[in-house]
């Protein structure tokens, strides 16, 4: 099966594993590290993860929109594009896809420095990591990247070297429906692909922003779980960008990508 097809699965099929996981308390794929959970400047990676992800992914700064910030994901011409999937040995690789809504973030970010500027930045489920080196290069004073999957992770920390960025602390576990951390704004791309877990989001993201007044911005593309949800009715659209051809291939012809802000209301901040 080629990637291209494996890649559906990631969005259509397989997503479910990992949506369990971002519902459970303790989400993130089985591996021998799991129990490392946070990374900061200077932690090690492991030289044989670091090998494959180096030999296997491509290093890439085009078809996206935003050709600043080179990116290790999966292309056309990386072994595991042909590969049949089970043959990858460290779970779905989510993170090696440059998702359209985290495109957005990333793009919007870039073009206006101000909104980070200067501030703490959580980057929710991560992934690549491209919306945390947006933020860095925008001048944040303080970056989080969080994902459940250790091995996204260490993309992130390989990213940064790409960027010539110091690593910003990475942490590898599910804080959906934790306390609610004192940030000042939080990003999150793609995440609305299952209903629980986007109501699990709802909810957390409203008391975040009851409790810390922590503004939130949300990229995505207008699939159709994001649009039929009823957070959408508490959002409101703050720019719209044009896909690049290969980006829109890589979606089944979505053609925009857009970045929300979720503004709820006073009566449903007191829910």
């Amino acid at each position: 099966m080629a990637f291209r097809g494996w890649k559906q699965l990631l969005l259509v099929g397989r997503q479910n594993t990992f949506a369990k996981a971002w519902r459970g308390r303790r989400g993130g794929p089985s591996l021998r590290w799991k129990r490392c959970c946070h990374w900061s400047a200077g932690k090690s990676l492991d030289p044989e993860v670091r090998a494959f992800l180096e030999e296997n992914t491509e290093v890439t700064s085009s078809g996206h929109l935003t050709p600043e910030i080179r990116l290790r994901l999966l292309t056309p011409r990386c072994r595991f594009w042909r590969e049949k999937p089970d043959l990858w040995p460290y779970g779905d690789p989510f993170w090696a896809i440059y998702w359209p809504g985290g495109q957005a973030l990333s793009r919007y970010i870039l073009d206006n420095p101000c909104v980070v500027k200067g501030r703490s930045v959580l980057d929710l489920g991560s992934g690549c990591g491209a919306t945390a080196i947006a933020a860095v290069m925008s001048g944040a004073s303080q970056v989080l990247a969080n994902d459940i999957d250790p091995i996204a992770g260490m993309a992130m920390i390989l990213n940064c070297e790409l960027n010539h960025l110091n690593p910003f602390p990475i942490t590898i576990k599910n804080i959906i429906n934790s306390e609610a951390g004192n940030w000042d704004l939080i990003v999150l791309g793609d995440m609305f692909y299952d209903e629980q877990l986007a109501d699990g989001l709802h909810h957390w993201l409203r008391k975040c922003i009851r409790i810390q007044q922590t503004e939130v911005l949300i990229g995505d593309p207008g699939r159709h779980q994001f649009l039929n949800h009823s957070i959408r009715t508490q959002l409101h659209k703050v720019i719209e960008y044009s896909l690049p051809e290969y980006t829109r291939q890589e979606n089944n012809g979505l053609t925009s990508s857009i970045v929300w802000s979720y503004q709820p209301s006073s009566s449903l901040e007191n829910c």
